[in-house]
């Protein structure tokens, strides 16, 4: 992980699992395809992420078998709807503030 990306990393997960229920590999697959690779994680990385955000309530939990294999899928909450609301907005802010400090002379 990145040093851009330590600082920003649950707001990434909450993205990528904002589109439907995801077991932790699609959350890892997700991120590495939406970032063109730029973000491919480790799962000692992720799963951590994962288990953080349910703590706080912004994702919720249960287990499924898929395939045959049982793993453990997640889906944002409300709360969590609300948290990537506002993840985004403070991102675009910041977002700008950086360009216009190091924008092209």
């Amino acid at each position: 992980m990145t040093d851009s990306t330590r600082g920003q990393l649950e707001l990434l997960v909450l993205a990528a699992v904002e589109a439907g229920a995801s077991h932790g590999y699609a959350v890892i697959d997700a991120l590495r395809a939406r970032s063109a690779g730029a973000f491919d994680l480790p799962e000692g990385t992720v799963y951590p992420a994962l288990h953080r955000l349910e703590a706080k309530q912004l994702l919720a939990s249960h287990w499924a078998d898929d395939s045959g294999r049982r793993r453990r899928v997640y889906r944002l909450t409300s709360r969590g709807r609300g948290a990537l609301r506002e993840g985004r907005r403070d991102w675009r802010s910041f977002a700008r503030a950086v360009a216009a400090v190091v924008g092209s002379p």
